[in-house]
């Protein structure tokens, strides 16, 4: 039995009970989940191994890996540029990045880049990874690139380049890369253990990431015996040359390690924030509310923010999703805790989000990073939350 550490604050039993089945049940390796209401921690727990090779134990301290839950630190960021009156999501990207302009972009707006609608999912000629690290090549790449559909008129899921884009954006305006800007405006006020640009002196707490690779390959399997609803996506993930396999194909070779430290330590806003779960739920509760005395952004600002900008079928993941500006919103497959939360998702299980109608701020990170579909780690500390709040 795994040993869980932490604490937990009355009526909220039934997220122990949830994060225990995890490691029961689910395959939990090593993990962390962070609750917030109103403003003040009520689930605090870990438990796991942060290091199969070594046998090291998750700790308070451990760091994780979030992928793409990343992108919610990074829309933070922006909406509080927004909230400054220093960017307008309304006007031309071209407006703050004058190159951007290239290849019938001009008109683009920035709320588009940050609500996956810009159609820039993809490079036609990927990069070197020592040029996606070294940041300004990859901007470059991305201001001459083509957008893959008219801009505006459909959306799909930035999973790489959005980091380089809104970043970029942010770098602009604040003249701060968006890693320091966060640090700078959001960790550093709430004193959050999360970094966009990992430190080499804490490398040392980050947790390794162990992959499963799904149960059935379905591009291994003859289309008549997929699932009809499963086979667009399968024709998909067959092809190289599909949306679905170019947006998450901008390095040549395409295959980039989230464990080495070079990737650690560069900023890519869109997957490779390093934190804790602690760090991302205060995050998101300072969204809501007061924390100690920080608010992030205005319930004005936030009420914007989070006003559904991209609904429906996603010409990327090939399923619907929904989009404000820069967070996901809840759908029948992510219901968060309401209707009304907001928040993101990263790859392999990670989930963040803030849920104002119930106070709820919830982050849960882990290292068993499943790649099969309806992974039910988060989603059933999730319920639990829902439960304790009800």
């Amino acid at each position: 039995m795994t040993m869980i550490d932490g604490e937990i604050a009355p009526g909220f039993e039934a997220v122990r009970e949830a994060f225990a089945a995890n490691f029961a049940q689910y395959g939990d390796i090593g993990a962390a989940v962070c609750v917030y209401q109103h403003g003040r921690p009520v689930v605090d727990l870990w438990g796991g191994v942060a290091d199969q090779e070594t046998g090291r134990a998750w700790t308070r301290d451990t760091l994780q890996l979030v992928y793409s839950a990343t992108k919610g630190t990074i829309a933070t960021a922006a909406h509080m540029l927004v909230e400054r009156g220093l960017l307008d999501l309304d006007a031309p990207v071209a407006k703050y990045w004058p190159e951007f302009a290239a290849n019938g972009k001009a008109e683009i707006p920035v709320r588009w880049l940050l609500s996956h609608q810009a159609g820039l999912v993809a490079l036609d000629r990927p990069l070197p990874l020592s040029d996606v690290l070294a940041w300004d090549p990859m901007a470059a790449a991305l201001a001459a690139q083509r957008p893959h559909w008219t801009p505006g008129t459909a959306h799909g899921y930035h999973g790489r380049t959005w980091g380089w884009l809104v970043g970029e954006v942010i770098r602009r305006v604040s003249g701060r890369m968006p890693g320091r800007f966060f640090a700078d405006e959001i960790a550093g006020p709430l004193g959050l253990d999360f970094f966009i640009g990992l430190p080499e002196k804490e490398r040392g707490r980050v947790s390794r990431m162990v992959y499963q690779q799904p149960p059935v390959d379905l591009t291994d399997i003859p289309a008549e015996s997929i699932p009809e609803e499963l086979r667009e996506q399968a024709a998909a993930w067959s092809d190289p040359n599909s949306l679905s396999n170019r947006a998450f194909a901008v390095t040549d070779p395409a295959a980039i390690d989230f464990d080495s430290a070079e990737v650690q330590a560069a900023e890519l806003p869109s997957s490779n924030g390093i934190g804790t779960a602690r760090a991302l739920a205060r995050m998101y509760a300072a969204l809501i509310g007061e924390v100690d005395g920080v608010r992030l952004l205005t319930p004005e600002t936030l009420t914007s923010a989070t006003e559904e900008q991209a609904s429906g079928k996603d010409l990327v993941m090939l399923f619907p999703s929904r989009f404000g500006t820069g967070y996901m919103l809840p759908t029948p497959d992510n219901r968060m805790t309401g209707p009304n939360a907001f928040g993101h998702t990263g790859r392999g299980g990670s989930l963040a989000f803030a849920d104002p109608e119930h106070g709820i701020a919830f982050a849960y990170v882990m290292n068993h990073i499943v790649s099969a579909p309806g992974d039910a780690r988060a989603t059933a500390l999730a319920e639990a939350v829902r439960r304790s709040v009800a």
